[in-house]
């Protein structure tokens, strides 16, 4: 396929949290495209389990100073940046003190779920893409993958979609199964409005988005849909046929068939 520009958002990245389905994909995907020339970024939150100085995490400044609006409370967006030498890969990294800091992934030590999960991922969603227009960098194609990137695509398509770094980009969602069970509140719509991501684009879906609501929305704006692991929400899949996405099925030796979707994606511009 032609060499693209890749995004790869994720939730999870192996070796900085444990290994599990989502964390091995988020390490493994980008290298593949990497070492098939196809030129990439990789985004991970900085949880709280990450050891910085093990990591060998470090700020980067000219990346780190802006402020998020949400909830009408200024949230400061800190970046910073590491490489997993055994993949050759460079993830950098959204940090901020009240949603990440020393908190853990999706649940806090007692396993019990963040009540402003929702409210990080939109964080989490708008610092990726703010930092991605500070580099200057115009991807082809963001990958997203985790429940925390599940805004992502609503804001490619709505509140950025004038920005010349996402104007041409495809947008791909990676479902995994479902891993968490409470809602994000009935504030949650009202939180995500930002530019052009209006609460009125969001009537159609229930008023209390959970997992499964996010993921829906992650569909509906997503040029395509991949089944990651074989134990795919069925509840997603079953959804993304329903609204005709292109969908690509579990493939355990990915590249080819990633490289393959991806080329799909822009078949009939190339018409």
């Amino acid at each position: 396929m032609a060499k693209k520009k890749i995004l790869f958002i994720n939730q999870e990245i192996t070796p900085y949290v444990p290994d599990n389905a989502l964390s091995l994909m988020g390490k493994n995907l980008p290298k593949v495209m990497q070492e098939r020339s196809h030129e990439i970024r990789t985004f991970m939150p900085k949880w709280g389990n990450i050891n910085e100085r093990r990591g060998q995490l470090h700020e980067v400044i000219r990346l780190s100073g802006m402020n998020l609006i949400i909830n009408d409370t200024d949230h400061p967006l800190i970046i910073k940046v590491a490489s997993i030498q055994s993949a050759r890969v460079q993830v950098y990294f959204i940090d901020n003190d009240d949603y990440f800091g020393k908190r853990l992934i999706e649940r806090d030590e007692q396993g019990v779920e963040y009540d402003d999960n929702g409210e990080r991922a939109i964080f989490f969603a708008r610092g990726v893409l703010e930092t991605v227009k500070k580099l200057r960098w115009v991807p082809d194609i963001i990958h997203c993958q985790g429940w925390m990137a599940g805004v992502v695509p609503f804001y490619v398509k709505t509140a950025y979609r004038d920005e010349p770094s996402f104007a041409e980009t495809k947008v791909v969602t990676s479902l995994y199964n479902k891993s968490i069970e409470k809602d994000f509140g009935s504030d949650f719509k009202q939180f995500m409005e930002f530019r052009d991501a209006k609460p009125e684009l969001l009537t159609e879906y229930k008023d209390t988005f959970d997992f499964d609501e996010l993921g829906k929305l992650a569909i509906d704006y997503s040029d395509g849909v991949i089944e990651a692991v074989p134990d795919a929400s069925k509840v997603l899949s079953e959804y993304a046929a329903a609204k005709n996405k292109p969908l690509l099925g579990y493939h355990e030796d990915f590249g080819d068939a990633y490289e393959a979707f991806y080329e799909s994606l822009y078949a009939d511009e190339a018409k």
